[in-house]
């Protein structure tokens, strides 16, 4: 007669922690943030070129003014929800390209000087000891000033610069912890190619910290671009960024403190609402 063979035995799994209500919070906000600015081209009311003088600074609901248009409009008559939502697309664009422009760019210098070493690893490093002491803003305003035709590719490529040495560090030291690895040091026993190594093994063992590092830089950028439109230095009329309303409502700050008030929320509840996201995913990375 065979003997029962025992069940395995199971091993206690891990329960992940419940999401803190301001979490689900933050979340609930990028994601309808994020919808505005994918489909902000059918959301608009009206185009943002049109204009209706007669219906200067109509108040918006919530002051007493009528639904025709809900956030009022501005100096020359432009609907401000049209306006507010042309602006969460362009800045979250330029926040989202950029924010992934510099992750990629400092991730591989990263690891190319970890895989390198010697000249250029040090070359690296003198680039991401320059970028690091080299106030962004002054950068910024440096490159716009050498290229006026500020277009939207050129304000993304700018972005790129912001915040990427953070990248080129993690993904360095990342990479050299990960060689002591006794099944890297297998793999290159057994032949396996360099770049596989990198690529297939080693970066997805920097993929956690790195994806946190960008939803803590996310805001940064999206604060970083605000700066420079409410400069008047970044995207021009006739089109439109949450940092160019604003520097236009500072204009009409007592007669219609909507134009500011409204694109300025806007850009404090994204950077909040993503930075309790990015906490969030910290403490998890840690707790594993």
């Amino acid at each position: 007669m065979m003997e029962s063979v025992p069940p395995a035995l199971e091993l206690p799994r891990k329960r992940c922690a419940p999401i803190p209500l301001m979490v689900k919070a933050a979340i609930a906000v990028m994601g309808f943030l994020t919808f505005c600015a994918i489909f902000a081209q059918w959301l608009m009311p009206y185009d943002i070129a049109q204009t209706d003088l007669l219906n200067r600074f109509a108040l918006p609901v919530f002051l007493g003014g009528s639904w025709a248009h809900p956030l009022g409009t501005d100096n020359l008559g432009h609907d401000m929800l049209s306006m507010v939502l042309r602006g969460i697309q362009i800045s979250f664009t330029i926040a989202v390209l950029g924010t992934l422009g510099g992750a990629i760019a400092g991730t591989l210098l990263g690891l190319l000087a970890a895989w390198a070493g010697g000249v250029t690893e040090d070359l690296v490093g003198i680039l991401v000891d320059f970028q690091a002491t080299l106030p962004f803003l002054v950068l910024a305003l440096a490159l716009l000033a050498v290229l006026p035709d500020a277009d939207m590719m050129l304000f993304i490529l700018i972005m790129c610069i912001y915040g990427w040495e953070r990248y080129a560090r993690l993904a360095r030291s990342v990479a050299l912890s990960a060689k002591e690895a006794t099944y890297i040091q297998a793999l290159g026993v057994i032949g396996a190619p360099t770049y596989r190594i990198y690529l297939a093994h080693i970066l997805p063992n920097a993929l956690g910290v790195l994806i946190v590092n960008m939803s803590l830089n996310f805001p940064a950028t999206i604060l970083a671009e605000t700066s420079l439109n409410f400069l008047g230095i970044g995207i021009q009329p006739p089109d439109t960024s949450l940092g160019v309303l604003m520097g236009q409502g500072r204009n009409h700050i007592y007669n219609a403190p909507w134009m500011a008030l409204v694109p300025g929320a806007v850009i404090l509840v994204a950077t909040l609402s993503m930075s309790l996201i990015g906490d969030w995913l910290r403490d998890q990375l840690e707790e594993t």
